[in-house]
C-alpha cells in the first residue's frame, strides 16, 4: 500500500506532540513514561499525558543509551555512565578512570550493566563486582544473551563471547570487517551484528555457521526482533527488511520479505512486544506502523521535518513514542 493511496488508515490525529527542543538519538519507555535521550547533556521524560521533565545526566555528547524498563542508562563524551529512573533521579554508576568516551552500554535483565571505552570492555553486577576484558580493537557493540550472563563484544574481525562470571577463555567468532551493533536471537541461537558495510553478518551460535546477510544500498543502524524472533526487522532501505529466523537454519538460503516500501530510507524499526507488527521510521520523517501479515500500513506521522531517529514501544505495547533528529517527538497511545 502507497502513502498516495486514500484508503491508508491515518491515526496522526490521536498523537500527543512532544517539543523536545533538541535532537534525540534514542526513545525507552519506563513503564508508561517515555525517555527521550538527546544528542547532549539530557534525557527528557515525557508522561502519556505529555508533561515534560528535562533531567541532566551529562557535560556534553550522549554517545549511547540502553535501557531494562526500570532505568535508563547513558554513556557520555565526559566519560561517564549515568542512569535515570521513571521519577527523574540521576546516579552516576562508573566513571572511566582515564575520561574517555563511554560509547557502548547494554544492560541484563538481572541488573548487571556492561559499557565500553576505547578496546575495553566493563561488566558490574547487580551486587556492584566489576571486571573488564580488553577487545581486539575498539569496541563496536556490546548485547547480552538472553539467558545467562554471557556479554557479545563486536570489534574489527569479529565478535567475542564472554562469560565474565566464569573463568574460561573467551570465544571468538571471526568475520573479516568492522562489527558494529550487535544483537541475540530471543531464543537464543543465533548471533548478528551490523557491519560497517552495508550487510549483517550472523552466525548460528550452535556450530558457528556463518550467516551472510547481504544487498543492502545502505548501512544498517538498526535492528528489531519481531514477537517470538520470528524475523529480525532493520532498517538500511527504501522498506523495512524482515529475515526470517523461526527455522533451525535462520535466514540462510532464504530471502527476506520487504514491508512499507517508500521514497525515502527506513531509518529506524522498532516490533511490537506481542503481536506481529511493527513500526518503522523514514528518513523523510514518515512513521508507520505495519502488519507482518500482509503489509498494511497505518500513518502515524507524515513525511515532514526532520529524519526519523528514534521509535519503542511501551512493554505492554500500548502505546509507541517517536522522535526526529530536528527535536520533533510524539507518543501514540493504542
Amino acid at each position: 500500500m502507497s502513502l498516495n493511496e486514500p484508503s491508508i488508515v491515518s491515526v496522526t490525529d490521536r498523537v500527543t506532540r512532544v517539543a523536545l527542543d533538541a535532537p534525540a538519538t534514542a526513545v525507552h519507555f519506563l513503564g508508561d513514561t517515555a525517555a527521550f535521550v538527546g544528542a547532549e547533556e539530557r534525557v527528557t521524560l515525557v508522561t502519556a499525558e505529555g508533561a515534560t521533565t528535562p533531567v541532566a545526566v551529562h557535560g556534553g555528547g550522549i554517545l549511547c543509551a540502553a535501557s531494562d524498563g526500570k532505568r535508563v542508562v547513558a554513556g557520555g563524551d565526559d566519560g561517564k555512565l549515568v542512569a535515570v529512573d521513571a521519577g527523574g533521579k540521576a546516579e552516576t554508576l562508573a566513571t572511566d578512570a582515564k575520561r574517555r568516551w563511554i560509547d557502548n552500554v547494554a544492560l541484563h535483565a538481572d541488573g548487571t550493566v556492561a559499557w565500553s571505552a576505547g578496546k575495553t570492555a566493563f561488566v558490574r553486577t547487580a551486587k556492584g563486582e566489576e571486571k573488564s576484558l580488553d577487545a581486539p580493537s575498539t569496541v563496536g557493540g556490546l548485547a547480552f544473551a538472553p539467558k545467562g550472563v554471557r556479554l557479545a563484544i563486536a570489534h574489527y574481525n569479529g565478535v567475542t563471547l564472554w562469560f565474565p562470571n566464569m573463568g574460561a577463555k573467551p570465544e571468538v567468532l571471526e568475520w573479516k570487517g568492522s562489527h558494529l551493533g550487535v544483537t541475540f536471537s530471543p531464543d537464543n541461537r543465533f548471533l548478528v551484528t551490523t557491519m560497517h558495510e552495508a550487510a549483517l553478518h550472523g552466525w548460528r551460535l550452535s556450530d558457528s555457521r556463518h550467516m551472510r546477510m547481504t544487498g543492502y544500498p545502505a548501512r544498517v543502524r538498526s535492528m528489531s526482533w519481531s514477537a517470538g524472533g520470528r524475523f529480525l526487522a532493520t532498517s538500511g532501505s527504501d522498506s523495512v527488511i524482515l529475515w526470517p529466523f523461526s527455522s533451525k537454519d535462520g535466514p540462510m538460503g532464504k530471502e527476506p520479505a520487504m514491508l512499507a516500501p517508500l521514497p525515502a530510507k527506513a531509518t529506524v524499526v522498532a516490533c511490537h512486544p506481542k503481536d506481529d507488527v511493527l513500526a518503522a521510521g523514514y528518513g523523510n520523517g514518515t512513521v508507520l506502523m505495519v502488519r507482518i501479515a500482509d503489509g498494511a500500513e497505518v500513518l502515524v506521522r507524515r513525511n515532514e521535518g526532520g529524519a526519523v531517529a528514534a521509535l519503542a514501544w511501551n512493554a505492554k505495547g500500548s502505546a509507541l513514542a517517536f522522535a526526529t533528529e530536528d527535536g520533533d517527538a510524539g507518543l501514540l497511545p493504542l
